[in-house]
């Protein structure tokens, strides 16, 4: 059996399983914030397995699911104008905007749309189009800014004046304050995401433990990995005290990738941000500096973002907070399915509504 392997050994799961069906004294409510445990957990066939007084709740942490409906709005307005190509992340293009519309219907319509896999591929799209503006379309979270960043800065140093990023790019932390702050949540301890980690490290969630006594586990995507969380954070409730732990020391380094938040942090600045179901959290998106307006959309296109009716119906904000499971949803698997989103924690596969779908969650 090879190191990878080990992560997801049947007979270390049964007696991880032994032990947190042992030790578990009290229900536990742990809220997991990103779309890769999200899916992990269900494709693990973890879930059923678990203690009945162990609840697992999706947060914010699929980057599609938070993508406002304002800024669903901005991305279908631009994708109606003369001179430009849009480039997204094709886990965007179903994401339902005012009156159900979204980018696949738009490029159905004849928007000029390209998937791309990098913002580097947007990047070579804006040179292979010289007398057009290729618009990147930058959502997601820590994970990925730096990256977009990178592209920014290049733009600049290649002098590609054509390429523009539309940054609508969210901030973990913040989100995790405004959820121990509002006491319907009712979070007891937090898997923390494992991809954002890699480049935040610790420290940015120290806050959750010292302030709110709750305890968080950055940890990885296998079966194992997510065990052993669950059964530091049984640990942690038994002894009244909460810490920070990294679990996934295999990939996560306590403080983080310094380089990536030099990149990140030198073409950005921190600003509020809209969140959907959510609404407006300060200090936890990401806007591009002064030193790089000529690569942001918003002032280069003139982008204003405006008030857009929440979807009739649909629930995605109280998935998002914790207080609603996907299958509660009056809309789930009815009006709302996979083939036929409403919202968009049914669109991407990182989505709780379209893991609970998949998995067929009843209960």
């Amino acid at each position: 059996m090879n190191v990878s392997d080990s992560f997801k050994d049947p007979e270390l799961c049964k007696k991880l399983l032994e032990q947190l069906h042992n030790e578990l004294d009290a229900p536990l409510r742990f809220m997991e914030v990103c779309g890769t445990h999200t899916v992990a957990i269900f494709q693990s066939g973890l879930r059923p397995l678990l203690p009945k007084e162990i609840v697992h709740l999706s947060g914010p942490g699929c980057p599609v699911c938070v993508t406002h409906e304002s800024e669903v709005a901005a991305f279908l307005d631009l994708a109606g104008k003369d001179g430009v190509i849009l480039a997204t992340f094709g886990d965007l293009m179903r994401v339902p905007g005012p009156k159900g519309r979204n980018l696949k219907l738009a490029k159905a319509e004849g928007a000029r749309i390209e998937i791309v896999y990098s913002p580097l591929d947007a990047l070579k799209l804006a040179q292979d189009n010289p007398n057009d503006t290729v618009v990147f379309l930058g959502v997601g979270f820590e994970t990925t800014a730096p990256t977009i960043a990178a592209s920014i800065q290049m733009a600049k140093q290649q002098n590609i004046t054509n390429f523009k990023v539309l940054s609508f790019h969210k901030l973990v932390p913040p989100a995790l304050k405004v959820l121990l702050e509002d006491p319907e949540c009712a979070v007891d301890a937090f898997l923390l995401p494992g991809h954002v980690s890699t480049i935040l490290g610790i420290e940015p969630y120290q806050f959750v433990a010292e302030r709110y006594n709750t305890p968080g586990v950055i940890t990885g995507f296998d079966p194992v990995d997510i065990l052993e969380s669950l059964l530091i954070m049984v640990e942690q409730r038994k002894k009244g005290k909460a810490s920070i732990v990294n679990q996934y020391k295999r990939a996560v380094s306590d403080s983080g990738n310094a380089k990536a938040r030099e990149i990140m942090f030198s073409v950005f600045d921190i600003a509020e941000a809209q969140w959907r179901g959510v609404g407006t959290i300060p200090e936890s998106g990401l806007i591009i500096k002064n030193e790089y307006e000529e690569f942001d959309a918003l002032k280069a296109l003139d982008i204003t973002l405006t008030e857009v009716p929440q979807t009739p119906g649909c629930k995605c904000g109280e998935v998002l907070k914790g207080k609603m499971q996907p299958n509660d949803c009056p809309l789930f698997a009815k009006a709302c399915t996979p083939a036929k989103p409403v919202g968009p924690c049914m669109v991407s596969t990182e989505g709780s509504c379209a893991a609970y779908f998949k998995y067929q969650v009843t209960a």
